[in-house]
Order: C-alpha cells, then structure tokens, then sequence
C-alpha cells in the first residue's frame, strides 16, 4: 500500500511548482522558465481575485419591488409551482388561495400539505442534507474545495482542443481558447449558484451547466466574436423537483447528458435533442451528488449523500450497489480503459480500488464489479522534518482526477480544521493500470504563498505527458506540466532528451496487485 511517509517532503513555503521531469517535481519561486513554457500550449494565466467580482445581488428584506404587483390566475400560479417546486409547491399554491367558491379545495389542500410536510420531516431526519438550504447544500457536495466562499466554482476543460470554460463567483461564465483572443462571458437569469460544467463531446460548442434551478446548454459559435452571447443561445432542461442540480456527466459518444441533485434520488438522463428525460430511478440514499461517466463509456458512478453509491452499466442501464462503513462517497475517477474506479469515502483518509469485468454474450448488461474494494493508498497525516520545520500534510480526499493516459493521479487532501499546521494540499500519484495496477508516490504541489488549492483538472489531449490545471484560493489558475516517459510512447522532458527511469529503489511499485 503507498502512504505519505513515502513521498518527498514538500516544497517550501513561497516555492511554487513549475513542472514534472523524470518523475520528479521542480518547484521554483518565480513563474516556469521560458524554455518550458516554448513546450507549453498558449494557455492564459489566469487571476481572478474575489475582490474584482460583484457577488450575485439578492433581494433586501423590505425592499419594496420597482414594479406594480400583477396576481397572475390560479391555474398559472400553480403550473409555475409546479415546474418549480413540485407536487409541494402546487398544495401551498391551493391552501393559500384567495379565490372564493374554494374552500372544500383549500381546506382539502392543506390537509395533504400537513402530510407531505410530516413525511418530509420524517425523511428529513433520515437524510439530514435535505434541511440545509439550496446553496449550502451545493457547498457541501461540490467538488470545489471552498465553493462558497472562492472566486472560481466551477472549472471545465473542452475535451477536443485548449479551450476552457470558468464558472465565477457573480454567476457568470467565462470561456478562453488559445486560439482566440476574444473571451465570451455568459450570463443568464436562471444561471445562479453554478455547481459544475461539462463541455459536449465530439462538438464544438455546447457546454453544460449545473445551475440551482435546471441544467443551461450554451451553444456557443467558436467562430463568433461576441463576447456577450444572448441568452437565447442557451437551452433550458428542468424537472420537477430535480434541484438544485450539482453534478453532470456526458456519455463520451455525446449522445445522452445525465444530471443529479441531492433531493431527488433519480438521476436523469436527457436526450438534448429532444429535451426529454428518462429517470434512473433507484430508491434509497436520498439523492444523487456525484456522477462520473467511465472514459469507455461502459459505467456510470453514482454517489448519494449516505453511506452508499452505486456503479450502473450503460448498455441495459442495471446497478449493483456498494455500501461504505463510515460516511457517503465523495468523489471519484475512472481509468482509462474503464476497468477500474478509485473512490474516497468522507470520513476517512484513504484510496479504495474496484476492479470491473467485461462481460460478453449471455452475460452481456450486468456491471461486473468485485465483490470487496481494495485500499491502495493511505492518507493518514504524516510529520516531515524539513529546513523549514515541521510540515504536516494528511487528511480526506476531497477530489481526485486521472489524467487520460492513466499515468498521473492528483488528489486534493484537505487537512483537518482542528489540528494545528495542517493543510490543504495536492497529492501526484505516478499510476499503472495494465498489466497489474501499480500506485507510487511522486510528490506534492504547491502554489503561491497562502494559495490553497480549490479544483483539479488534466487536460484531455495534451501531448507531452500531462497538463494539470489547478484553480487556487486566491483566484490563480495555473497550468502545470508533467513531462514523463509514458508507456505509450517516449514523452520529451523540458531541455532534455528521454531518459530511462533508474532502477532504484524508489522506481519499485509500493503497491501492486501481484
């Protein structure tokens, strides 16, 4: 099993981490040197402090509105509560209404809302996270470190070219390609409390957003030069009772987007052509928070707010389930062949591994998954003796992202709030899925002095190893490269030549499945 104690001690503080070479991390005080940043993509520098962002305005209490009140009918009333809210809403809607010749209506109407409103206090003391208020519980289950309180929220990489897309504190999006110079930000009425983005595949121009509301898709020209894209250009999916929406997840063919929420325990899968959904549903766990679509398209993983998450297949569209001991599952990544899912569970401070089989002929549809999941890495908190004094690194994982060759995992780790010295910080794994999986230990990543890390990204066709994006504390996002001799093909490193790895003691699998 690999743990802390077998990495190298971290950088200083003040030492920033520029790149990877020979398996090794180089960290400098100032930016990378220009002969790495000739290999580099024309990627921006981005900074981005909360004190240049106006956060999303809200209304004051008594503040009386700028317009004459206009009471739309009943039936109107009600329709709109329904695509709001629900069945819920409807009641409240009808056991409030001040139209006369219903009373029997009214009075039958609050009758029911008194019932929904005790089952839902008795599933809400079952499922505490459905108390907390919509952005609250957006904060709990984003895979952004400080959602709340961060000037970046949300990150996505297009999965074709350098183009990304950045969901900011006032609710807007930004969108920046090396190509051009122009950079779109899109704003839309229903685009508030942006939880996560995903860009279509094999096109262009479509991305996804995960609002408090419904799901917006941005069809974005790329050869267009506004930068204020109207909001007709976005696409509107919603459901009853489907928010607030904090997670999505395309199917690598493009085909079908499936959304989540933590008050509704079907994910959705949407036709985008069609704007229909089917519901996946599945009861118990109390919602869904977390999806992630294996690379192959074969798998989908699913985790809920309780100490359960499921993996379905996504040709018959089955599930098999895995209850966890301590807590719910908190994210999650795939390799890239599909064959293996690692996945961190809050409360503890460890890697599992499940390992899935493909199945053919009668045996075609089901998941395949082993019965047991392994611990591959322990994230216990370590003590490193270093010039600079005691460095304490350790803790949960908050996200974790494997890079498309299968070679480079980083893992956010956040430290504990009670313990004294200790820190949010990024975990580089070196990793070997075929022909047994194999996890080593590689170092840590730092940022600027006082930057904490929030979000986590490689980039999905870099070619000279891996390219990870990382959204820091202060508004910085910065792109670090990790040049490495991959198993697919020598890798050039920055100055120099490929090398072979030495056959040290550190270049040993600390863990493998032999």
């Amino acid at each position: 099993m690999c743990s802390l104690a077998l990495f190298p001690p971290p950088p200083p503080p003040g030492d920033v981490t520029a790149y990877e070479s020979n398996n090794a991390l180089v960290s400098a005080r100032e930016r990378p040197p220009l002969p790495l940043q000739s290999q580099l993509p024309a990627l921006p520098v981005l900074s981005v402090p909360r004190e240049a962002l106006k956060a999303p305005s809200r209304p004051e209490l008594g503040a009386r509105p700028p317009f004459i009140h206009h009471r739309e009918s009943l039936w109107k009333r009600c329709l709109s509560a329904w695509r709001d809210v629900g069945l819920c809403g409807v009641l409240r809607e009808l056991s409030g209404a001040e139209e006369e010749g219903l009373r029997w209506l009214k009075s039958g109407s609050s009758s029911v809302l008194a019932l929904c409103r005790g089952l839902s206090s008795l599933h809400g003391s079952l499922f505490p996270h459905l108390s907390l208020t919509s952005e609250d519980m957006i904060a709990a289950f984003s895979q952004a470190v400080d959602w709340a309180g961060c000037s970046i929220r949300a990150f996505a990489w297009h999965p074709h070219t350098s183009k990304f897309a950045v969901a900011l504190l006032d609710d807007s999006i930004r969108v920046y390609n090396s190509s051009s110079t122009t950079i779109p930000s899109l704003k839309h009425r229903l685009q508030r409390n942006v939880a996560a983005m995903a860009w279509k595949p094999l096109c262009a121009s479509i991305l996804a957003v995960a609002c408090q509301s419904c799901v917006l898709l941005w069809h974005l020209d790329p050869t267009s030069l506004s930068t204020r894209p109207s909001s007709g250009c976005a696409q509107v999916l919603s459901y009853p009772g489907h928010s607030p929406v904090t997670s999505l997840a395309w199917a690598p063919s493009g085909e079908l987007l499936l959304s989540a929420s933590p008050v509704d325990t079907a994910m959705l899968v949407w036709d985008v052509s069609t704007e229909n959904c089917v519901q996946l549903q599945w009861f118990g766990g109390g919602g869904v928070t977390y999806l992630a679509w294996s690379p192959d398209g074969s798998k989908v993983l699913a985790a809920t707010p309780s100490a359960v998450f499921r993996v379905w297949e996504a040709q018959m569209w089955t599930c098999e389930r895995w209850p966890t001991i301590t807590g719910r599952c908190q994210t999650g990544c795939w390799s890239p062949d599909g064959s293996r899912l690692l996945f961190a569970v809050l409360g503890e401070s460890v890697i599992y591994s499940l390992s899935f089989s493909e199945y053919r002929g009668e045996m075609q549809g089901q998941v395949g998954g082993s019965k047991t999941a392994s611990i591959v890495a322990d994230l216990s908190e370590t003590t490193f003796e270093t010039l600079h004094g005691e460095e304490r690194v350790g803790g949960e994982v908050h996200s974790m992202v494997w890079d498309p060759t299968g070679e480079r995992l980083a893992v956010i780790i956040r430290g504990s709030p009670d313990a004294p010295g200790s820190q949010t910080i990024i975990a580089l794994f070196r990793t070997r899925n075929s022909p047994v999986f194999e996890l080593l230990p590689c170092g840590f990543l730092r940022g600027e002095r006082g930057a904490q890390p929030q979000l986590i990204a490689f980039h999905p066709c870099f070619q000279k190893g891996a390219l990870l994006t990382v959204c820091w504390s202060t508004g910085t996002i910065s792109h670090i490269p990790l040049f490495f001799i991959s198993a697919h093909g020598p890798c050039a490193s920055p100055g120099r030549s490929p090398v072979l790895a030495s056959a040290s003691g550190r270049e040993q699998p600390l863990f493998s499945e032999l």
